[in-house]
């Protein structure tokens, strides 16, 4: 899994988890979380979403997902309280959240407020 966050550019939403979720917000300086759990309906509408913008944002947002159900340290610490949940992190410091599902053109637009 550490492997994973080492990745330059990556295209697609990487794992993150308590034991990398320090990791990634420090190797990436705009990083976009995923918090999601498998039973919840809207986190399953935005995972092609974010699947997209992954792809055609790869090199300048990177996008990873983390599931609440496993990594209890990590919901306990930005204090996720419903879930989708998106953690935006520019430069090592969360500048914002992101609750719930929306079109791909509304999600992009929120998350470029950050940068």
């Amino acid at each position: 899994m550490a492997e994973e966050i080492l990745v330059t550019n990556p295209d697609h939403p990487i794992t993150v988890t308590d034991g990398t979720i320090k990791e990634a917000v420090e190797a990436y300086p705009f990083l976009v979380i995923d918090c999601w759990a498998e039973w919840c309906g809207p986190c399953k509408m935005i995972g092609p979403i974010l699947e997209s913008l992954a792809k055609k944002h790869a090199g300048e947002i990177v996008f990873a997902k983390l599931d609440v159900e496993k990594n209890p340290q990590t919901v306990a610490t930005y204090s996720i309280r419903s879930i989708p949940n998106l953690l935006v992190f520019k430069n090592g410091n969360k500048v914002g959240d992101i609750v719930g599902a929306m079109p791909e053109e509304k999600l992009i637009e929120r998350i470029r407020s950050f940068a």
